[in-house]
């Protein structure tokens, strides 16, 4: 392999400091040939575990697996990397056959039946071997991922599996990249009358912005979550808020970028899926191997949570109502209201000025307090390490070590906004942890899309776009401080409805007083923020669950011809959401349900909402930084990634099952 690797950049190991990847040597047009090579590297591999005459055993099947598809993993998760965060026109002209590729090699081998044979054989004696708790994991896991992957299906069933899950991989990207263009497409340009109310930071990032697009106006704003909420909350103008909210929430509802149609062929194609693997939807199979388990448990959750949420949410409407009635504005209230009057109520009321924040929350102090968060925790400490490449000027790399100075990992933090990012926060790897050969060092990356600085200066974050920063940090300190022998377990490979739980954990840390004075935040606002934390909380409580309640029914009745935006009003209806509160996602541009992982399962934030509000009151009661209590959750939850059964680690932190009350009280929702 070695003249094939030395033709092709990808194809080689990381051997630079850190094992970083060569992002400087890194071209669109490698990857297609270097996908073929280690595609059939990886089909030799499971050839010869197949095809094995010996016996049937963890170390003859189960480990070689593990070992198996190293040269495309890797190629496979730097690819990933670039198409959502820097997808750049040679990226996208092949997402969609690397998309091809990948899934038809999945295919291949789930549908393998030598494999499977040895796989069953393994899974059968399991009881009887002599394994670890971590081997036998890993073994019921490896099984039901294969009978999930229709290993057990007939052939003509395996065919249609295949020919299903090629239309799907196509239909994801392609929705992905409709969200995107949509989004770039998109813009709000200002003169100086229309900034009224809006603060200063951002009328100056959105300044800058319109003079490096050219535009002779004030101020240009665009789909970014960070301007949706500014304009949202802060501007004056009736009409530009509403602007920004029908963009914003209109994008991919029809026109050029319609998503509504791919959406009616994914949902009818993940119904077909579900039922040739023998469940009743496509809510069933996804939520098998979740916390929740079934459909009906996830969606009771959701209605114990809803109705609380919801008279809550009627509660702050009337107030908003008798606001603008008290301002003669002779107008119902109406979703690019609500977050305005919202936050004239907190200045009135609690004296909290959320825009105040952005004055002391830069983004590399933010960061900086994360870090230090880290190390009072877990002894971490992060180094810049500007000598490794990155994929764009923007991104930084950091050399993560513990307290006595060994090696933990790598992490890239890449935080501003830019064409090229898909939109939203999120976390992902590079390499994962593991020591089945030698210890493996995980190395991560977070992203986010805060607005630039103007004239350099650096980003300034709301108090909620530091939330963000600090949930997505957590994931990638679960990445990072994972300890387990096979990398099928690492880290974030764990139920969809118990990978937040970390990430949420840690929004604690960014809005505790002690860390918010590092800041600088005048002690008033802070004891402002706290006055007002639970205010709102129906609001936002009823603007998820509204998105989770759609998800969760899409995929459990699979309509036929779909009239989307009908179906959402008609579930929305159903459950009496209030008119003034949209969804906080709508479908046509719900990329975490048609490009990502939480189909039938958005509902799984409030459930790891729920083992983070109980997780916390150890904190609370044995205080912030508590040494013995953060060592306990780094090795009873961080650390052991999906090696054993999730409520297993919540319980061996906590001595306990999780209290679903402890959410309630903590959004203030409680009887």
């Amino acid at each position: 392999m070695m003249h094939k690797a030395e033709g092709n950049r990808l194809l080689a190991p990381w051997t630079g400091p850190l094992h970083a990847p060569p992002f400087d040597r890194v071209a669109a047009a490698d990857f297609l040939p270097a996908l073929h090579i280690a595609i059939a590297e990886s089909q030799a591999e499971i050839e010869a575990i197949a095809n094995d005459p010996a016996p049937a055993t963890f170390d003859t099947v189960l480990a070689p697996l593990e070992r198996s598809g190293a040269t495309l993993g890797r190629i496979r998760r730097l690819f990933w990397t670039l198409s959502s965060a820097q997808s750049d026109d040679g990226i996208r002209a092949i997402e969609a056959e690397v998309s091809l590729l990948l899934t038809a090699h999945g295919t291949a081998i789930s549908h393998d039946a030598r494999l499977f044979a040895r796989i069953a054989a393994v899974w059968a004696s399991r009881n009887e071997a002599d394994l670890t708790g971590e081997q036998r994991r890993l073994i019921e896991t490896t099984y039901d991922g294969f009978m999930r992957g229709g290993a057990a299906l007939k052939p003509a069933e395996k065919a249609r599996l295949a020919e299903i899950d090629k239309q799907l991989s196509l239909l994801s990207v392609q929705f992905g990249q409709n969200v995107m263009a949509a989004a770039a497409a998109w813009e709000l340009v200002l003169d100086e009358d229309a900034l009224a109310g809006l603060p200063a930071p951002s009328r100056s990032a959105a300044a800058a912005r319109a003079v490096r697009k050219g535009h002779a106006v004030r101020a240009l704003y665009t789909l970014e979550r960070g301007d949706y909420e500014t304009i949202l909350t802060f501007a004056d103008r009736r009409d530009v808020r509403e602007a920004m909210w029908r963009g914003f929430t209109g994008r991919c509802d029809g026109g050029a970028h319609d998503n509504n149609p791919i959406i009616a062929e994914i949902v009818t194609l993940r119904d077909e899926r579900a039922r040739l693997l023998g469940y009743a939807s496509y809510a069933d199979y996804k939520l098998q191997d979740s916390m929740a388990a079934t459909p009906d448990a996830a969606e009771a959750l959701m209605r114990r949570v809803w109705e609380p949420a919801r008279r809550k949410a009627l509660e702050e409407q009337a107030e908003l109502q008798a606001l603008i009635e008290a301002d003669g504005g002779g107008f119902l209230l109406q979703p690019w209201d609500w977050r305005y009057y919202a936050e004239r109520v907190r200045l009135s009321r609690y004296a909290l000025d959320g825009a105040a924040f952005a004055e002391h929350l830069t983004l590399a102090r933010v960061r900086g307090a994360a870090f230090d968060a880290a190390r009072r925790l877990y002894g971490l400490v992060f180094t810049p390490r500007p000598d490794l490449p990155v994929y764009h000027q923007d991104v930084q790399a950091w050399a993560v070590e513990d307290g006595s100075g060994a090696p933990v990992g790598l992490l890239y933090t890449d935080y501003i906004a830019r064409s090229e990012k898909h939109g939203g926060a999120w976390m992902g790897s590079l390499a994962v942890q593991e020591r089945m050969d030698g210890r493996v060092q995980p190395i991560v990356y977070t992203v986010a899309n805060f607005t630039a600085g103007a004239d350099g200066e650096d980003a300034r974050l709301s108090i909620d776009e530091a939330r963000t920063l600090f949930h997505e940090f957590g994931h990638a300190l679960h990445a990072l401080l994972s300890d387990v022998t096979y990398p099928s377990l690492a880290g974030t490979a764990v139920a969809r409805d118990f990978v937040e739980f970390p990430s949420k954990f840690m929004e604690h840390w960014i809005v505790a007083p002690e860390v918010l004075q590092g800041f600088g935040v005048p002690d008033a606002l802070i004891a402002a923020l706290g006055r007002a934390d639970t205010y709102g909380q129906g609001f936002a409580t009823v603007e998820f669950l509204a998105s989770a309640f759609v998800d969760l029914a899409l995929h459990r009745e699979a309509p036929g011809r779909l009239d989307v935006a009908g179906y959402e009003r008609r579930v929305l209806d159903g459950l009496g959401c209030p008119p003034a509160i949209g969804m906080r996602h709508r479908l046509a541009h719900f990329t975490h349900v048609f490009d990502g992982g939480y189909a039938s399962a958005y509902y799984s934030y409030l459930w790891s909402e729920v083992l983070d509000a109980d997780a916390f009151g150890a904190f609370e009661d044995g205080g912030l930084f508590d040494h013995a209590i953060a060592h306990r959750f780094a090795r009873e939850i961080l650390a052991r990634g999906d090696s054993r059964d999730p409520m297993d680690s919540f319980v061996a932190f906590r001595g306990r099952a999780p209290d679903e009350a402890a959410l309630l009280r903590a959004r203030g929702l409680a009887a």
